[in-house]
């Protein structure tokens, strides 16, 4: 399973408007810029995670992006979701009626299992922890010389 560039963009983005902080709006411009996102690919993320309440848009000369609320507040598993629909990776789990076979599936079982510990880790982790693990890796020396 893989997760697509609207998900990995989309926490790119995020982890920038909080490292940003300025208790202002953003320009949508600033943080393409810096992460190295198409802006019209950046306009097209925003709506989601408008739409999921995780940031909120400001129009005019000072608008911008900023969220909508604390970074310790907004749980990963929003972030993924809004970007990329319900972590399920298949759509039995979804909708058990969808497949004849749901009941009496194995491989189902294994899914659901999948599924829950993704659910675990994204629920327990938040914008502000991801954020904090960027700062240190930000931190950390490019060329460290050892004699």
């Amino acid at each position: 399973m893989k997760l697509s560039t609207r998900t990995r963009y989309g926490m790119r983005a995020l982890v920038d408007l909080t490292l940003r902080n300025r208790n202002q709006p953003v320009q949508l411009k600033e943080i393409a810029e810096c992460q190295q996102i198409s802006l019209a690919y950046l306009e097209h993320l925003v709506i989601p995670l408008i739409s999921a309440g995780i940031i909120k848009s400001t129009r005019g000369v000072h608008g911008g992006i900023e969220l909508a609320k604390p970074p310790d507040k907004i749980k990963l598993k929003d972030i993924l979701e809004a970007l990329e629909g319900p972590l399920a990776p298949v759509h039995c789990l979804k909708d058990e009626k969808s497949c004849a076979r749901s009941a009496m599936c194995a491989t189902r079982d294994v899914w659901n299992d999948m599924k829950e510990a993704m659910e675990k880790v994204l629920e327990a982790s938040t914008l502000e922890d991801l954020t904090e693990r960027q700062k240190g890796k930000e931190r950390q020396p490019e060329n460290m010389y050892y004699i």
